[in-house]
């Protein structure tokens, strides 16, 4: 690849550092990372015994809940925040925690029962490919579950695809700044106006959030600062369309397909041919 990963996960390196702690279900106190991730996956609460290969875990908000069900967890991720996800679990024995880049994986093929990647294919420059190198990894009758966000009309209209042409040039600290000014002044008009017109009025902001999940104003604000810089800063910003998702699982020839919308764009499932 001629893109360095070092390069284009610098941004994630940056704010899951800042943010070591923020989306963690232990922080904020709410089953949000865990509700999330047992309704895409299906998966059972106890996985004693099985292997997961979690792919670009960030700060691991995810890793916290997959180290509960008692799995042995591979957990990766190409840019810093593996420092912050070391912080955060590292004093888990069922955790082996390292740094790669997704396109180059430093371990065996076949070899895990399961590959998790939430929130990460469609901040890669091939996200086709990126999803095909992670199903070398799948044991035969294992399962690979992901999720990209889905490419629509509608989601299109979301400011940061508007934006996201400037901002994603704008040095990581000064972008980083911005948000942090931007944030509290628009927060609270975003609150104020979902009370009024619903869903439709957070989305006449340029910011991030969550009136719904009901978080305590600070870690609100927090939530806000942290995933508005996520929607400006990637270099790579590649939604997906359904039929797109589905064509990724039939060329890797995987089995009991399931591609549909989630909480988070579009989730795929399937099980490897034994």
């Amino acid at each position: 690849m001629k893109d360095n990963a070092m390069q284009y996960t610098n941004s994630f390196g940056f704010q899951w550092l800042k943010h070591a702690r923020t989306q963690l279900d232990s922080y904020v106190g709410k089953p949000i990372s865990r509700d999330r991730l047992f309704s895409v996956t299906g998966w059972p609460p106890c996985l004693t015994g099985q292997r997961i290969l979690e792919a670009g875990s960030g700060a691991g908000r995810f890793t916290e809940i997959l180290l509960s069900t008692g799995a042995q967890i591979w957990s990766f991720d190409s840019s810093e925040s593996v420092e912050a996800n070391r912080a955060n679990n590292g004093h888990h024995t069922n955790l082996h925690l390292f740094r790669a880049d997704i396109f180059n994986i430093p371990r065996d093929a076949g070899l895990f029962d399961k590959v998790l990647c939430l929130g990460v294919l469609q901040h890669t420059p091939d996200p086709k490919r990126a999803f095909m190198e992670l199903t070398k990894f799948v044991k035969p009758g294992g399962q690979i579950v992901i999720d990209v966000y889905k490419k629509t009309i509608f989601s299109r209209l979301q400011w940061k695809y508007f934006l996201r042409p400037f901002t994603r040039w704008i040095p990581t600290r000064v972008l980083y700044g911005m948000v942090c000014v931007a944030v509290p002044v628009l927060l609270p008009l975003a609150i104020a106006t979902y009370k009024i017109f619903g869903s439709l009025g957070t989305r006449l902001f340029p910011i991030a959030s969550y009136p719904t999940l009901s978080l305590p104003y600070k870690i609100h604000k927090q939530w806000s600062i942290l995933d508005t810089f996520d929607m400006y800063s990637p270099r790579y910003d590649n939604p997906q369309t359904r039929r797109a998702v589905r064509k990724w699982f039939k060329e890797a020839g995987l089995k009991e397909v399931e591609v549909r919308y989630g909480p988070n764009g579009i989730v795929g499932r399937g099980i490897s041919s034994p």
